[in-house]
């Protein structure tokens, strides 16, 4: 399945996503984006939302993650 594929699949289906999938793949959008910041930042972040404990913490955050989704479709 290409990138595209799982994204498409986990924005329509992101409730019964796990957060590791969302992690997975925004670990693999993270290379495509031009500024070395924004790679930086979305590092961290998935370090972040890993090293938390509660299940509902890591999908809320995720949520916030969103964004990067309809960017990598669109074309970046």
């Amino acid at each position: 399945m290409s990138l595209e594929e799982e994204i498409k699949k986990t924005l329509n289906n992101f409730e019964n996503a796990s957060s590791e999938t969302i992690l997975e793949i925004i670990d693999q959008i993270r290379p495509h984006f031009r500024s070395e910041l924004t790679s930086e930042y979305l590092s961290g972040k998935i370090k972040k939302i890993q090293n938390e404990s509660d299940d509902a913490t890591k999908k809320n955050q995720c949520r916030a993650l969103l964004p990067y989704f309809d960017w990598y479709l669109q074309g970046l």
